[in-house]
């Protein structure tokens, strides 16, 4: 029974269904999502994803609308506290091919994904001008 809740709470850390921010307490004696570490600090776990998870990858790249439909950016990342909580949502905003574009990132309860016949798309109740205006964010896409 323990093994099977562990890794319904390891997938809730890691998945964008947690943009919805659960406040829920962890199981005694488990912890739930990736560790900051640089060894390997738990024997290798699998999880089971539901068809109802969203991946990441299906929301980086996707076109961020307002509730008028207009297009206000991208999706570029997602911000991970110590691997356990979404705690931003990178958004690339203005620009013109990738020229002159800033980066925002955006509280996670602020965001409403959505899928229509497998076609992504992410509102946020704003405007362009605004996020333009929004206090920008220093990012490189580069791994390092």
């Amino acid at each position: 029974m323990r093994r099977p809740t562990l890794a319904a709470l390891t997938l809730a850390c890691l998945t964008v269904p947690a943009l919805a921010q659960d406040n829920a307490a962890p199981v005694a004696g488990a912890e739930a999502g990736m560790k900051m570490a640089n060894t390997a600090t738990v024997k290798i776990k699998y999880a089971t994803v539901k068809p109802a998870d969203v991946m990441s990858s299906k929301l980086i790249g996707t076109t961020v609308y307002n509730n008028k439909k207009e297009t206000v950016g991208e999706v570029e990342d997602l911000a991970i506290e110590n691997g356990r909580t979404i705690t931003g949502v990178v958004v690339s905003v203005g620009g013109f091919l990738g020229l002159g574009e800033s980066y925002v990132v955006l509280d996670p309860s602020s965001v409403a994904i959505h899928n229509a016949d497998g076609k992504w798309a992410v509102y946020v109740d704003t405007d362009k001008d605004t996020l333009k205006n929004a206090p920008k964010f220093e990012y490189s896409k580069k791994k390092s």
